[in-house]
C-alpha cells in the first residue's frame, strides 16, 4: 500500500533523509520511530506530498506521489503534530471547508462530514466553535479533517501528544478502530503506544533506516525500549552532502 524506494531529502548541506526504503502493507499499522532530527516529519511530509524528495519515489496504492500526486492525496489522510484548525470556525462548517478542498462535491459533504463526526466522537460538539474545544476534541476534529474523504491510508504525526491520560485512551481506541481498512503510519515517542498499536516498526537514525520488523520480532527477546536503545544509539555518522558523495 505505502512503498517508499531509496528516498533521499536534502535541505543545502544537511541530508535530512538518505536512501531510505521500506513499507505497509495494506491494513498494517506501521510504528515509525526515531530520535528528535531523525528524519521522521520530513518522511512523514514527503509521503503525503507537502513536500519534494530529492531522489528516489514513494509509492500510495501503486500511484507515484510526485507523478500522480492528486491519485495519492485522494487516497491519503495526514494529521501533522500541530492539526491545521481555524479557531472561529465551528466543527461542522471547518469539516465541510475541509471537504470542499479534498474534493468532495456539495452533494457528498453533508453524509461525510456527519459519518466523520460521529466515527469521530464529536457528535455533542459538531456546533461548537474549535477555539473553544479542550485538547483532546481538537486532537480529534484532526482526526477527522484527515478522514473526511474517506482515505484508504493514514499518516499521523503525534497523534496523543499534550493529551491526558483519558484522552490518550480514547485516540488510541479510535486509531485502533481505524485500521484494518485503511493503512496506518503513526510517529511517536510514546513506545508503548506503538507496542499497543503496531504490527510493524521502522526507526530511523540520523536520516537512516537503522531497523524494519514486525512488532513481535523485535521484542520477542528484549523491550520495545531496549530495541529504541539499541538502534538509535549505533554509530552512524551525521548526514551531510559532502557525507554522500
Amino acid at each position: 500500500m505505502i512503498e517508499v524506494d531509496h528516498l533521499t531529502k536534502r535541505y543545502g548541506d544537511l541530508m535530512a533523509v538518505r536512501d531510505i526504503s521500506f513499507e505497509a502493507k495494506k491494513g498494517e499499522i506501521l510504528g515509525f520511530l526515531g530520535p528528535n532530527g531523525a528524519g521522521k516529519t520530513t518522511t512523514m511530509r514527503v509521503i503525503t506530498g507537502f513536500l519534494p524528495a530529492t531522489t528516489g519515489t514513494v509509492r500510495v496504492a501503486g500511484f507515484d506521489i510526485f507523478e500522480q500526486a492528486h491519485e495519492v492525496r485522494q487516497r491519503i489522510g495526514y494529521l501533522p503534530e500541530n492539526p491545521p484548525l481555524y479557531n472561529d470556525m465551528t466543527v461542522s462548517s471547518y469539516l465541510a471547508f475541509v471537504g470542499r478542498i479534498k474534493g468532495l462535491t456539495r452533494n457528498e459533504i453533508p453524509d461525510a462530514s456527519d459519518r466523520t463526526i460521529e466515527r469521530c466522537g464529536l457528535t455533542d460538539v459538531h456546533n461548537r466553535v474549535l477555539g473553544h474545544l479542550s485538547k483532546g476534541f481538537r486532537q480529534r476534529v484532526g482526526l477527522a479533517q484527515a478522514l473526511i474523504h474517506d482515505p484508504s491510508v493514514l499518516v499521523l504525526d503525534e497523534p496523543t501528544i499534550g493529551l491526558d491520560p483519558r484522552q490518550i485512551i480514547d485516540i488510541r481506541s479510535l486509531i485502533r478502530d481505524l485500521s484494518g481498512e485503511r493503512t496506518v503510519i503513526l510517529s511517536t515517542h510514546i513506545l508503548p503506544e506503538v507496542a499497543q498499536l503496531c504490527d510493524k516498526v521502522v526507526i530511523i537514525n540520523r536520516g537512516r533506516i537503522a531497523v524494519e520488523d514486525s512488532i513481535s520480532n523485535l521484542t520477542a527477546v528484549l523491550s520495545l525500549e531496549e530495541v529504541f536503545l539499541k538502534y538509535i544509539t549505533s554509530d552512524v555518522a551525521p548526514l551531510t552532502a559532502e557525507a554522500a558523495l
